[in-house]
C-alpha cells in the first residue's frame, strides 16, 4: 500500500503562537495560512520560504475559528469574547465586528459566493450575517445546548449545525427551518461539514467516532472508530474520497470513504490536536494543535494513485467512471482498530523542516480594535475592496503583496489612521538577500521604522486638515443659512 499512495510527510512546521491553535484555513491560492488561537490572535503565514508572519491583534479574548472567503478578499474569525470579525487581510488589518451573540462564537463559515457568514454560539443559536451590510439577517434557534459548528453546503442552500445537545440539525435557508435533525446519544458532534459535492456530512464526535451520514436519506453509511479519544475536527480531500480527522489523542487519521477503512496515523502534535485542513488542491494539508504548533504535511491523492490502491486491495473498479461516495459502503464492519491496516509516521524522528528559522512575525493592529469603525468607513471597503480608496491598486490591499511588502503597503493608503507595524524580529526581514552584513540591515530596517513613523504622522496630520475643512465648510454654510433667514 505504501508503494501504491505517496505517503504523507511532515515539510514544515511554523511557531508563532503561544496558546492552542484552533483553527487552520488555507486562502483559495494556496499561498498563505491563516490560523486563530487561544491566545487571542490570528496569524497569517505566507508559504514562501523565509516570509514573515502577520499577527492580527483586535479580539478581546481566545480565538475559536478562521476562515478566508472563497474569494480570498476578507477573513472570518470568532473569538470568545461573543463576536465575530471580518478582516481586510493586508498589512494595516482593517476589521469589523459581527455584534450580535450573547456568549462565546464557535465558529464562522463564508457561503460559497462570499456575500454571506454562518456563525455558531454557546448563546445556543446560528447566526446569518450579510457581508457586504455587516448586517444580521437572521437567527437559527432549535438547539437545546450550546452550538459547536455550522456549514454551508456547497451550493448555498443549507446550513447544517452540530450542537452539545446531541443533535445534528439541516436548516433549508430559503424557507428559514430545520428540516432534518440527527440524533446520537452516544455522544455530540464538535464539528460537522458537508462533503464536496453536499450530499453527505461528515461527524467528528466526542464519543472518538467518525460518522459519514447521507443527509438524502437520513441514513447512516459509514462508522470509523479509530481515535482513543473525542475527534475535535474533520476535513475532506477536495476529490471527496478521503477525510482527514484530528484527535485529542494527538493524532491524525486519513480515512479511505470509498473503501470504509483507515489509511494513515500520523503523530507529530504534543498533545490534542485541535484542527485540520486540506489545500484548496488537495496536495497538502496543516494542523494545529493545543501545542501551539502549526505542522504543514504534504501527501498526493489523486484519481490515478487510489485506482492503484483499489487494485493493490483487490477492489472493483468502476472503468467508466470513478466510484462515488454512495456507491460504496463499508464491506467490513465499522468498527476499525486501527493498527492492522494503519502505517505509523512519526515526524519527530525525521523531519524534513524547509525552514532553519521560525518565520519573523509582524504585529498588526485592528483599527477598530482602539475605537469603533463607523458603519459607513467599515462597509465600503469590505463591499468594495477594489474601491477603496481613489488611486489605490487592488494588490496593496491582499496578499500576496500585503504579505510580503508591509510598508509599500502602508504608504499607499493615504489619509489612514493605523498603527505602526511592528517586527519581533528586527534582525532580518522577508526580502534580505543572502551576504548583507548585519549592520546594514539594521540600519536600513531602521530607515524604514522612521519612514513609516513619518508617514503615519503626515497621515494623521492630512485626515486632520481634512477634518478641520470639513468643519470651516460646515460653518460657512451654517452662516450662508444664517443670513439668508435674517434677510428673510
Amino acid at each position: 500500500m505504501a508503494a501504491a499512495l505517496e505517503d504523507p510527510i511532515l515539510i514544515r512546521h511554523f511557531n508563532g503562537h503561544k496558546d492552542a491553535v484552533t483553527c487552520i484555513d488555507f486562502n483559495p491560492t494556496t499561498k498563505a495560512l491563516a490560523t486563530s488561537s487561544l491566545d487571542r490572535f490570528l496569524m497569517i503565514w505566507n508559504l514562501r520560504p523565509n516570509c514573515k508572519a502577520f499577527r492580527f491583534v483586535g479580539h478581546l479574548e481566545g480565538v475559536t475559528s478562521v476562515q478566508f472567503s472563497p474569494d480570498g478578499h476578507l477573513l472570518a474569525s470568532a473569538s470568545q469574547d461573543r463576536t465575530a470579525r471580518l478582516w481586510i487581510p493586508c498589512i494595516h488589518g482593517e476589521s469589523t465586528p459581527l455584534k450580535g451573540h450573547t456568549a462565546p462564537v464557535r465558529s464562522v463559515n463564508f457561503s460559497h459566493d462570499s456575500q454571506f457568514l454562518a456563525t455558531a454560539s454557546n448563546d445556543k443559536s446560528v447566526k446569518v450575517w450579510s457581508v457586504y451590510s455587516q448586517r444580521l439577517l437572521f437567527t437559527l434557534s432549535q438547539h437545546t445546548h450550546w452550538v459547536r459548528c455550522a456549514k454551508y453546503s456547497p451550493d448555498g442552500r443549507l446550513i447544517v449545525s452540530s450542537s452539545e445537545d446531541k443533535t445534528v440539525k439541516i436548516w433549508d435557508l430559503r424557507n428559514k427551518i430545520c428540516i432534518d435533525s440527527i440524533i446520537d446519544y452516544d455522544g455530540f458532534a464538535n464539528y460537522v461539514d458537508f462533503n464536496p459535492d453536499g450530499t453527505c456530512i461528515a461527524c467528528a464526535g466526542s464519543d472518538h467516532t467518525v460518522k459519514i451520514w447521507d443527509i438524502r436519506i437520513n441514513k447512516l453509511l459509514q462508522h470509523h472508530q479509530v481515535h482513543r479519544a473525542g475527534v475535535n475536527y474533520t476535513s475532506f480531500h477536495p476529490s471527496g474520497n478521503y477525510l482527514i480527522t484530528a484527535s485529542s489523542d494527538g493524532t491524525l487519521k486519513i480515512l479511505d470513504l470509498l473503501g470504509g477503512r483507515l489509511l494513515y496515523t500520523l503523530h507529530g502534535h504534543e498533545g490534542p490536536v485541535l484542527s485540520v485542513a486540506f489545500s484548496k488542491g488537495g496536495e497538502t494539508f496543516a494542523s494545529g494543535g493545543t501545542d501551539g504548533q502549526v505542522l504543514l504535511w504534504k501527501t498526493i491523492f489523486d484519481e490515478f494513485e487510489y485506482k492503484k490502491v483499489l487494485k493493490n486491495y483487490m477492489q472493483k473498479i468502476h472503468v467508466d467512471e470513478p466510484p462515488h461516495l454512495l456507491d460504496i459502503y463499508p464491506r467490513s464492519p465499522h468498527r476499525h482498530d486501527g493498527k492492522s491496516q494503519s502505517i505509523e509516521i512519526n515526524p519527530s524522528y525525521d523531519v524534513t523542516d524547509m525552514q532553519t528559522f521560525d518565520p519573523p512575525v509582524v504585529d498588526v493592529s485592528s483599527s477598530s480594535s482602539v475605537s469603533p469603525v463607523s458603519p459607513t468607513k467599515a462597509r465600503t471597503p469590505l463591499a468594495h475592496p477594489s474601491t477603496y480608496r481613489d488611486g489605490v491598486n487592488n494588490e496593496d490591499l491582499y496578499p500576496p503583496p500585503a504579505l510580503s511588502s508591509p510598508t509599500v503597503s502602508k504608504r499607499n493608503l493615504k489619509g489612514e489612521n493605523k498603527h505602526v507595524v511592528r517586527s519581533v524580529d528586527e534582525t532580518s526581514t522577508v526580502d534580505e538577500p543572502v551576504g548583507i552584513s548585519p549592520i546594514l540591515t539594521n540600519a536600513l530596517e531602521h530607515i524604514v521604522e522612521q519612514l513609516d513613523v513619518l508617514t503615519l504622522t503626515v497621515s494623521i496630520l492630512e485626515q486632520r486638515l481634512t477634518l478641520t475643512e470639513d468643519k470651516l465648510k460646515e460653518c460657512l454654510e451654517n452662516q450662508e443659512k444664517m443670513l439668508l433667514s435674517i434677510r428673510q
